[in-house]
């Protein structure tokens, strides 16, 4: 078993007022007020709109900065028969904001094309190459999807070849924005739009909004069917659930009704992408993070991401099968590539003997492939709880990868480092960059004295939030429907955790080498529980606390409880 780090558990808090407002308020019952409390504060009417979470209550998109020039061009286009090509990005957000953007205009009759960089050989982002082939294409107005904020000399490029350029992306903007048609970024400073934390592809969604109800205005629709955009929903969840973003607000809407298109996707490429996977009945978050989104993510990772846009935009299942089936492959492939990798990145740290002095990990081979290393860097951040960057090295220059924890902002602290980098970008949990092979060294040192300087050793220490402590008979059936209403979970709303004390272990048994699945005692209650990658860590007999989330286990027609272990330890330890 890997290097296992011990947690520290951290308790809530909710102040009891804001509890009772909401409770008196009649928005939720006592143990939901207070899950809400400790994820985002909010009054009365944030609240209800957190469980209601209407698509009514999606913002008007003409809020974000640049929508009005952005869709008076795209209107333009629209009625002038123009050429719009659409340059993506090669991870889910972009290759779900391509086809969401692509299938609106073709629907409505626009002649559009696409672009999507090839990670190892263009990067990430706009470059001259790109503007090259779209000026080949014929193109006269570009459109970037979650990218192009930091396009400045592409943009002007872009003007060069006389290609009207509108930029849609939710990166962090730097000093100075490109100069072009219509810049449309939730983050750029001005942009009155309350929302910040939208993924590319919510940023995309929004213009189809704002461009369908000009549009409508014009009488545009009056000899043509006008697109449903709910039925553009799946895209729209698959590609905010697989950024990561905070599913709040305006992503929490987007999301919950995005999982229910893709529950029932009319789509062929996600019917045969669902197959693949194994998936059947709904789809939750946890179906989109672990097996579709990887497997959409895995062609631009290890070639190039035009396959899974292919895949989506599929009119019959036949043209769609093999496609489904070879990103299918090409996941597998990256799975065994990115062990390789992890296991080689373990062994640097074991052999490294001023590792445990240090406060981040900066690793960097020639043997390792760049489009997997931000997926290893993320296992080491889970294994170490330091912030860690890995660097793909390939004739002198590298390409590296980068995830953090809370309290350190990896763009910062990559900021800090910017004069040994050629290029980097990202925000505070993640980050890419591309750095010459002699400044290695003098990154490695410089990143390391940041992370010595703002971490504390309580930082490294991972926190395990606890939601509150319940009692033996709080745990029913009825717990876990009255906690459905939280759903969806994920980054910013993540399922609840609770805490058992002094539970007695009945039974212990280990299932698929790794797992514990437990019988326990609490005051006269037994329940079941399982505990995943926790083998060997408790005996028949001991008392214990757990942290845990409570689930429906469906078994032979039969529903019982089953509490899903997070961590455990001797009773009275916290």
């Amino acid at each position: 078993m890997h290097h296992k780090l011990e947690k520290r558990w951290e308790l809530r808090k909710s102040e009891p007022d804001d509890v009772e407002r909401l409770v008196s308020a009649g928005v939720a019952t006592p143990l939901l007020a207070r899950l809400l409390l400790n994820r985002v504060p909010c009054d009365c009417k944030a609240a209800a709109s957190f469980f209601t979470s209407s698509l009514a209550e999606l913002h008007d998109p003409y809020m974000l900065l640049g929508m009005e020039s952005a869709v008076e061009r795209l209107l333009r286009a629209a009625v002038g028969k123009e050429k719009i090509c659409i340059h993506g990005d090669y991870d889910v957000d972009g290759i779900t904001s391509v086809v969401l953007l692509l299938t609106f205009f073709q629907t409505i009759g626009i002649d559009a094309c696409y672009i999507i960089p090839d990670r190892l050989v263009d990067g990430y982002g706009l470059s001259a190459d790109a503007v090259d082939k779209a000026a080949r294409l014929k193109t006269d107005v570009m459109v970037t999807v979650d990218c192009g904020i930091t396009a400045l000399a592409e943009a002007k490029l872009c003007a060069e070849a006389g290609i009207d350029l509108i930029i849609t992306d939710h990166h962090t903007p730097g000093e100075a924005l490109p100069d072009a048609c219509a810049v449309i970024n939730p983050n750029q400073k001005g942009c009155n739009y309350p929302f910040k934390a939208l993924a590319g592809v919510g940023v995309a969604f929004n213009l189809v909004i704002a461009l369908r109800s000009r549009l409508r205005a014009e009488g545009f629709f009056s000899g043509r069917a006008e697109p449903n955009l709910r039925e553009y929903l799946d895209l729209v969840a698959l590609g905010t659930i697989a950024d990561v973003v905070p599913l709040i607000d305006q992503n929490r809407i987007l999301a919950k009704y995005g999982l229910m298109e893709l529950s029932q996707s009319h789509r062929p490429g996600i019917q045969a992408l669902k197959r693949v996977a194994g998936i059947t009945g709904d789809v939750g978050c946890g179906a989109v993070g672990f097996r579709l989104a990887p497997r959409l993510n895995a062609a631009g990772r290890l070639e190039n991401a035009a396959m899974a846009v292919e895949l989506l935009l599929c009119k019959d299942l036949k043209s769609a099968e093999p496609l489904a089936a070879a990103l299918d492959a090409s996941n597998a492939e990256r799975q065994a590539v990115e062990r390789e990798i992890l296991n080689d990145a373990l062994q640097m740290v074991r052999d490294d003997a001023a590792f445990k002095g240090r406060k981040s990990i900066v690793l960097a081979s020639e043997e390792w492939h760049s489009g997997v290393i931000g997926i290893v860097a993320s296992r080491l951040v889970d294994l170490y709880h330091r912030p860690t960057i890995l660097i793909a090295l390939k004739d002198g220059n590298g390409k590296g990868s980068g995830r953090s924890i809370a309290g350190f902002h990896l763009h910062e602290a990559l900021t800090a480092c910017a004069e040994h980098l050629v290029k980097f970008g990202g925000h505070k949990h993640a980050a890419g960059l591309a750095i010459a092979e002699e400044t290695l060294q003098a990154f490695v040192e410089r990143f390391n004295e940041i992370a010595d300087g703002l971490l504390t050793p309580e930082d490294l220490i991972p926190v395990l939030l606890i939601d509150a402590e319940l009692k033996a008979e709080d745990l029913t059936l009825d717990l876990v429907s009255e906690l459905e209403r939280m759903k969806p979970f994920g980054m910013g709303n993540p399922e609840p955790v609770f805490l058992l004390q002094d539970a007695e272990v009945l039974e212990s048994r280990i299932v698929k080498d790794t797992h514990l699945k437990l019988r326990l005692q609490v005051e006269a209650k037994k329940f079941e529980a399982i505990a995943f990658s926790m083998a060997g860590r408790v005996s028949v007999g001991e008392r214990i606390d757990l942290a845990f989330s409570p689930a429906i286990n469906n078994w032979n027609g039969r529903s019982s409880l089953q509490l899903t272990v997070k961590d455990l330890r001797r009773a009275g330890g916290i």
